[in-house]
């Protein structure tokens, strides 16, 4: 079977695909340098799940250091690269920017110098919705401009996907860049929506609000991502000429490179999203309506027609399911 290197490995998503590739008998190395961003115990329950398996390996590595993903490629000469380590969130990138300057930024650069020496069949790297900024077209396309960052973490995010095109370029080296559209589900980051807003929720303590409740966020649940991040790992950018699928691809003309969105394409009310919240848990929600944050948006919404076109799915999970998912896990994982 296959051997795949998955950045960010003791991550939500980075567990979930570790997971899944697993459980299809690959071999998977996995990176993490466990990070104390979030509380270590969710990732190191995370990882204790994947070391259940016999072909895991756990390296516990910055991807930034020098000459540590050199070393892994050497060794282990991965057939495929999922690379989701990152500093995440926006309003972190504002407070503290540097660890997204190092992780980010320098962190790919370490992986794209590693792969040139040692090249994949495939390298698929995570980018994010955020980069979209102050569009205001949507939903959004892999086609559209996205040049209006409105966070540090967006720039970043945005200066990955121009360094791994010089590098498609350049090297040949097959990338895929996929766009998240706000992920959520089981083991998920306690930083984020859906967990902030069960917590607070269950404990009976007030929610965070932002622009007054008038938001909306193309929710995506974690099992629809896993699956469309799978299925176009065996989707691999063709040599620079070859045709595009339809107008819709983002194939470019002068490298193997392609960007994916991976969204539900159906945006939901943040209000809507709560009261999904509430149905879950069987409890009222106490909302705390605050201003719009720095660098926030009030919507996305993604296009994808591509992710469609190229494997043949689209995300099929309702808020209300997901959402129930999330709460039984929350339930159950921390024995409530």
């Amino acid at each position: 079977m296959p051997t795949a290197l998955v950045t960010g490995s003791a991550g939500f998503i980075g567990f979930h695909i570790a997971n899944q590739l697993l459980q299809e008998g690959w071999r998977v190395i996995g990176i993490d340098s466990l990070s104390d961003y979030y509380d270590l115990s969710l990732k190191n329950a995370r990882e204790a799940l994947l070391l259940e398996h016999e072909g895991y390996r756990s390296v516990h590595e910055k991807i930034e250091a020098p000459n540590i993903l050199n070393t892994l490629f050497d060794e282990e000469k991965p057939d495929y690269v999922v690379h989701l380590a990152a500093q995440p969130g926006v309003r972190g990138s504002i407070d503290n920017p540097r660890p997204y300057l190092q992780s980010n930024i320098n962190g790919t650069f370490e992986l794209l110098e590693a792969a040139r020496h040692c090249p994949p069949k495939h390298m698929l790297l995570a980018s994010t919705s955020s980069i979209f900024g102050a569009n205001e077209k949507m939903p959004y396309a892999e086609t559209d401009k996205a040049d209006q960052q409105m966070s540090f973490y967006a720039a970043t995010k945005k200066a990955t996907e121009s360094i791994a095109h010089s590098y498609s370029h350049l090297y040949g080296l097959p990338i895929t860049m996929f766009r998240f559209f706000t992920v959520y589900g089981p083991w998920g980051r306690p930083d984020m929506a859906m967990f902030k807003f069960t917590k607070a929720t269950l404990s009976g303590d007030p929610i965070d609000v932002y622009n007054n409740g008038n938001m909306k966020r193309d929710f995506t649940f974690i099992d629809d991502l896993n699956k469309a991040i799978r299925l176009l790992m065996d989707v691999i950018p063709l040599q620079t000429g070859s045709a595009k699928e339809s107008k819709y691809d983002s194939l470019s003309s002068v490298a193997p490179f392609r960007i994916v969105n991976i969204g539900n394409s159906q945006p939901v009310d943040l209000i809507d999203f709560i009261k999904a919240v509430e149905l879950a848990t069987g409890k009222t929600a106490k909302l705390n309506l605050l201003p719009m944050q720095p660098g926030d948006v009030v919507a996305t919404w993604a296009d994808t027609t591509l992710l469609k076109q190229l494997t043949g799915f689209s995300a099929s999970t309702s808020v209300v399911d997901g959402v129930k998912k999330f709460v039984d896990w929350y339930r159950s994982y921390y024995g409530l």
